[in-house]
């Protein structure tokens, strides 16, 4: 059993107690994620198995899609409903016309604050234990891009946005930055992961639906469908069992070369000491 199983991850429970009940229903050992989502967050989680976990790094930097709640007038440690209250106003109101021009001002890249809560490791420190032991520390920003954001639906002091973004982006740190440009706090209530790449939610699977045995995995082709796959007889499938250097014959930085049975045998990017030549990154066979 190798590939990717998509679940639809419930809320009030962390990526890893996913993977561990997943590990325990299917009797397997080797399982991972990839690609975490916030314990507040439901949706689509992708739970690599066996040789799926060789795959994982060419998966966690596809871009992902969002549905927000915003929770306006409050902020909290966290960022989300769950953490202590640190401010909290009733006083505003809200302008959807401007409501609509900054969410579209964060499109496209930009530096985000990651937030205190969280698992990013400063000096060996992961985050969230500095906050949990109250001690200082300043806290980094990285890069992320936003392709796109619309606003869905403003209710009573709250707001929907759906959001397109890049790999790293914490969409707690967003609505923060979002509240910031509004002058008002804000904080996120809710929040649902649609898309991860090309995995959808409504092709992700129930935790009771897997404990029934009614899944299906993604094979390991399928989820590397965005990378050239190139089919190869058995005379190079066993250079490339050997870990072989090849001649570049591609057009593409990665290549997915896969036998006459769909079976990925492993995945080769561009030499960088010479272009004429591609490498292995990952053997799978």
């Amino acid at each position: 059993m190798d590939g990717i199983l998509l679940v639809n991850k419930p809320c009030n429970m962390t990526s890893r107690d996913v993977v561990n009940i997943i590990s325990k229903q299917l009797n397997i050992s080797r399982v991972g994620h990839t690609g975490t989502l916030d314990p507040l967050a439901k949706g689509v989680l992708g739970i690599a198995i066996n040789k799926g976990l060789k795959i994982v790094d060419f998966l966690i930097n596809d871009t992902k899609e969002y549905i927000a709640t915003v929770k306006m007038g409050v902020r909290t440690d966290t960022l989300d409903v769950t953490g202590n209250v640190l401010e909290e106003v009733s006083n505003f109101t809200i302008d959807k016309e401007k409501l609509m021009a900054v969410l579209h001002s964060f499109l496209g890249k930009s530096m985000q604050e990651v937030p205190l809560y969280s698992a990013i490791k400063v000096n060996g420190m992961r985050l969230y234990d500095y906050a949990r032991s109250n001690k200082e520390v300043i806290l980094p920003k990285r890069e992320i891009e936003v392709f796109d954001i619309k606003l869905q639906e403003v209710g009573n002091n709250t707001f929907t946005f759906k959001v397109t973004v890049s790999k790293g982006t914490y969409i707690r740190s967003l609505i923060r930055d979002i509240g910031n440009m509004l002058g008002i706090p804000c904080t996120m209530q809710d929040l649902i992961r649609t898309k991860q790449g090309h995995f959808k939610i409504e092709d992700s699977y129930s935790l009771e639906d897997i404990k029934n045995g009614q899944y299906t995995l993604i094979s390991l082709k399928e989820a590397l469908q965005g990378y050239k796959v190139v089919t190869v007889d058995s005379y190079i499938e066993q250079k490339i069992a050997n870990g072989r250097v090849l001649e570049n014959r591609y057009q593409d930085n990665i290549i997915v070369f896969v036998n006459n049975k769909d079976q990925v045998l492993a995945i080769y990017e561009v030499y960088k000491k010479d272009t004429t030549k591609i490498k292995p990154i990952k053997v799978l066979i």
